[in-house]
């Protein structure tokens, strides 16, 4: 027999089980097996009172499997589905390895990122200091100095494509792709759309002459007019003026995806606000049917925090197998979710974001294992920050036979943010890239706002990254 341990229904603490280790994946995939649903009484598994959960740690795996193949095909509970899996897979991956993590960094720019994320970490702290710098930029301060040596030091890569090819190198020393994420945002104007286009093409020059640029990307709203777009979702009939302005949004897509295309650059196209994500989606599928006809060249990117993000996937790849073109995915949870949520009250109508994490975590691990069930067709790049999700992509591309460099499976994270991630993934093999952005200290603040909103609001975010880098800190003290 396993070894087995309590559980209640709000709370497990796992233990050891005899002859293995129970790794954190796994502690996870328990922690939430309370969602198990009444379907799976008859395993002998009650779902209202306390119980008794398996942890499986038998050296030899296959006599767990026929307790946790009744679970894992019950069929009404991703939870048991995705512990099936890791136990018939466990790549030798640990996301503890701070070494590793931050062996990049300096003790100078380790010490940094501690103040950057002690701040962010104190809700009010952070709110005080994020309001301050904005007064002080509106009123044109001298602020910027300071700004450039913490926190747009820590997360961006330089005010222009030769500043930040320092660190490109810099990744690239510890095989960890850069991509260029040209961050200026606000210039609403047609001129700015072409200045914006422009600038994403000499990304796309500048990853031509480097191994160590894997992808561009561009943002949609940084050459189209969110405007215009979210009055062309909303069915309302443009004016001559307007649908010109549409058709120039269009041909600046085009350029990009062909400039990728004539230098076999994959482009990611980033997602934006659901009020108008439909005509870019409906972009993005014309682009990948005109340039992936050989490979993924352009990916669409889907937000698994949407209700609709997962079926648009499915959707989307039906028309790649439909029209015969190789499907791009970037997958990411999502970075807008006050602002939906509160433009769907204000408007009455359902929000289409997913109630809880909860829902939100499953619908994003559904659309890994989605992607690598048509790896023959799809190439996918995971951006997320989730340590669990992740990991179980490793383990899915173990499950399937896949070298870890597999070309078609890239993780992602921002640059300044979960390097315990990236450095250790990337050392183990994978294909790794960080978003780098870069630009006019001013012109990136929205950037860096969100940054700090996002590490302030996401559970433990801020907490975790913190946690990791006073570990370091300490290791390398007692050297």
């Amino acid at each position: 027999m396993g070894t087995y341990v309590e559980q209640s229904n709000k709370n497990f603490v796992p233990l050891p089980a005899a002859g293995g280790l129970v790794t954190s994946w796994q502690v996870e995939l328990l922690n939430n097996s309370r969602k198990l649903s009444k379907g799976c009484e008859n395993t002998g598994y009650s779902t209202n009172k306390r119980r008794l959960a398996p942890i499986c740690g038998y050296p030899d795996k296959s006599q767990c499997l026929p307790t946790l193949g009744r679970l894992a095909t019950c069929g009404t509970s991703l939870i048991f589905r995705q512990f099936f899996i890791l136990m018939e897979s466990s790549p030798n991956i640990s996301f503890e390895d701070t070494e590793t993590a931050f062996a990049y960094k300096s003790d100078a720019a380790l010490k940094k990122a501690n103040f950057i994320f002690s701040l962010v970490n104190n809700p009010w702290v952070s709110s005080v200091a994020t309001t301050s710098v904005k007064m002080s930029l509106k009123f044109r301060l001298p602020v910027e100095g300071i700004i450039r040596k913490t926190a747009f030091d820590h997360f961006c890569g330089g005010e222009s494509i030769e500043q930040a090819t320092r660190v490109v190198e810099q990744l690239g020393n510890f095989q960890v792709g850069a991509i260029l994420d040209y961050s200026v945002e606000g210039g609403d104007t047609e001129k700015g759309f072409d200045a914006t286009a422009e600038e994403t093409l000499r990304t796309i020059e500048k990853a031509c002459t480097s191994s160590n640029i894997p992808f561009c990307v561009f943002k949609p709203t940084g050459l189209a007019s969110a405007t215009l777009l979210t009055k062309i979702q909303a069915g309302e009939t443009l004016t001559e003026e307007e649908q010109k302005a549409y058709e120039r949004a269009v041909n600046r897509f085009d350029r990009v995806c062909a400039k990728g295309h004539e230098y076999n650059i994959p482009v990611l196209i980033d997602a934006e606000d659901s009020w108008y994500q439909n005509p870019i989606d409906k972009m993005a599928l014309e682009l990948m049917k005109k340039y992936n006809k050989e490979r993924a060249i352009v990916y669409n990117t889907y937000q698994l925090y949407r209700t609709a993000g997962l079926p648009n996937l499915r959707n989307h790849f039906h028309e790649a197998v439909m029209n015969n073109f190789y499907f791009g995915a970037k997958l990411v949870r999502g970075a807008y979710m006050e602002k939906e949520r509160e433009r769907a009250a204000t408007f009455g109508y359902e929000s289409p974001i997913h109630p809880n994490k909860e829902a939100t975590d499953d619908a994003y691990n559904r659309a890994l294992a989605f992607c690598i069930d048509n790896k023959q067709r799809i190439s996918v790049m995971s951006g997320s920050h989730n340590e669990y999700s992740n990991y179980y992509l490793t383990v899915l591309m173990e499950k399937h036979s896949m070298n870890n460099n597999d070309p078609r499976v890239w993780f992602a994270q921002l640059y300044g943010m979960s390097d315990n991630i990236s450095f250790n993934l990337a050392r183990a093999g994978y294909n790794v890239a960080k978003y780098l952005p870069y630009g006019p200290v001013r012109s990136v603040m929205p950037y860096l706002f969100r940054r700090a909103e996002e590490n302030t609001s996401v559970a433990g975010q801020s907490s975790r990254e913190l946690a990791l880098i006073k570990k370091e800190l300490k290791r390398r003290k007692g050297r």
